[in-house]
């Protein structure tokens, strides 16, 4: 049984993809760099400014880091604007409450503060988080464990205590480079073949296969 259980939050329990990909699109149009909804896809998980840095160059678009910080400032406004179209994905509302007073939980994104926190609090799950680490608070975005390592440290929970939850091929491998279980699932940018590839400890298709889970987490 696990101590801890740290969930990701972009595109594993809450369905943001059309808010990433409008804000993205949105930010990048203006300095004229249009990019197709795959090469954002494929990169939630780094980071906004890892995402922009990546995409500039595969643009051979010249840039500085004041570029990156004006891009993020409104890629992070475009996403607070459509926070009221978020919703959580089926299965992750039952899945957070059912843990509630038998591990500790926590919320590790490399999604930013302001975005993190707005959507927190629209979707009612503010208070079911003990700890929030965003990725405004690291310095190596994934697949580097350090996000999942300091939610750890917020949690006091030594890593082999923690559990992760994620949806990305980066989160899986971060989780595992920090000595954590690790549940992947495959119901946004990757499929269950590549997550399986980072070797989480299970693959799910959505949190509706809560049994899976709970019997993964908790025996």
């Amino acid at each position: 049984m696990f101590e801890t259980v740290i969930f990701d939050w972009d595109g594993t329990l809450a369905d943001t993809r059309a808010a990433i990909l409008y804000a993205f699109h949105k930010a990048l149009n203006e300095i004229g760099a249009d990019v197709s909804d795959k090469q954002i896809e494929r990169r939630i998980g780094i980071g906004s400014s890892e995402t922009f840095r990546q995409i500039l160059r595969s643009r051979k678009k010249s840039f500085d880091e004041a570029l990156i910080r004006k891009l993020l400032e409104k890629k992070i406004q475009f996403e607070i604007d459509m926070g009221g179209q978020i919703r959580l994905f089926p299965g992750a509302m039952e899945l957070l409450e059912y843990l509630q007073g038998k591990v500790k939980l926590g919320l590790a994104s490399m999604n930013n503060r302001q975005v993190i926190d707005h959507l927190l609090k629209t979707t009612e799950t503010q208070g079911l988080f003990v700890a929030t680490v965003t990725a405004d608070e690291i310095s190596r975005p994934k697949p580097d464990p350090e996000i999942f390592l300091k939610t750890a440290n917020k949690l006091q929970t030594a890593p082999e205590r923690c559990a992760v939850v994620e949806d990305s091929v980066f989160g899986v491998e971060a989780a595992k480079a920090a000595n954590m279980g690790c549940v992947a699932v495959a119901q946004s940018a990757y499929s269950r073949d590549e997550l399986s590839l980072a070797n989480p400890d299970l693959v799910v298709s959505s949190l509706r296969e809560k049994a899976a889970i709970l019997k993964f987490i908790l025996v």
